[in-house]
């Protein structure tokens, strides 16, 4: 046994950037991250919120963070994210794809534009972001850790979801085929898939032209029912997760998808 726990774990030194890290599962992600040492990168299509998120945790105490405005799908931003991360911390060991969006529409009135951006923030934007992260590390001369935050909806679709559930089940495609190519380079691409996961942003992701608040209640109580430990997630469900991926805990787990869900998807 060549570490402890608590060195296994310490994150100190390395530096991270969690995409979609204003509000939510990144938001729990960031702190965890940060709580175990490492410098942290938010960045959020909603600035302010990231800004507020980076100021919320900073007042826990002795921590480096940075907020930045980024929109994942567009390729001028991602690169910009990585020049600021080296520019603010010299570094980039850790990235966590977070960003998504999930716009709940029937397949039957689905529009080429929700289709698009769905894809493009979900995967599309994975991609350019791991790679970028990929050349900045090795750049760097070492490897890393890219975590995607997937969802048991590329496993089991919950309905009018059709976009969202290919584009994360091309997620998990996407982790096996980089950690298979990347591991050799000693970056370890692996996943999360989060069941349902109560978040400040879910609502705001809803269509309510076709689908009214009533069929989405009963939907997540249906999507409840089936969970065996009876209860949604919190972000800092899914956060744990993550850290434990992010430490040398994991440094054997390449291209593997961790679910998270309570149990739903044997429910």
């Amino acid at each position: 046994m060549s570490k402890s726990i608590q060195e296994l774990f310490n994150l100190k030194g390395k530096v991270a950037i969690v995409t979609g890290g204003a509000m939510g599962i990144g938001k729990g992600i960031a702190q965890r991250l940060v709580e175990a040492g490492a410098s942290v990168v938010l960045t959020d299509i909603n600035i302010e919120a990231a800004q507020k998120t980076a100021t919320e945790i900073m007042a826990s105490g002795n921590v480096k963070i940075k907020a930045i405005k980024a929109d994942s799908s567009k390729l001028g931003d991602i690169d910009h994210v990585i020049a600021e991360t080296l520019k603010a911390f010299n570094d980039l060991n850790i990235l966590v794809n977070n960003a998504g969006i999930y716009p709940f529409k029937p397949s039957i009135d689905m529009t080429e534009e929700i289709w698009d951006r769905t894809l493009d923030i979900n995967l599309k934007g994975v991609m350019f972001f791991a790679r970028a992260a990929a050349k900045a590390m090795l750049d760097k001369n070492h490897g890393g850790k890219i975590i995607n935050i997937a969802s048991v909806d590329a496993f089991h679709p919950t309905g009018n979801l059709a976009h969202y559930d290919a584009s994360k089940g091309g997620l998990v495609m996407l982790t096996k085929s980089l950690g298979q190519e990347w591991a050799p380079k000693g970056i370890l691409v692996n996943a999360v898939a989060p069941g349902a996961v109560q978040t400040p942003g879910g609502a705001a992701s809803m269509d309510y032209s076709k689908i009214s608040r009533e069929q989405i209640e009963a939907i997540t109580k249906a999507f409840i029912a089936h969970i065996p430990l009876g209860r949604q997630g919190e972000p800092d469900d899914i956060a744990k997760v993550v850290l434990f991926l992010a430490s040398e805990a994991a440094d054997y787990i390449v291209g593997t998808t961790i679910i998270a869900d309570g149990g739903y998807l044997i429910g």
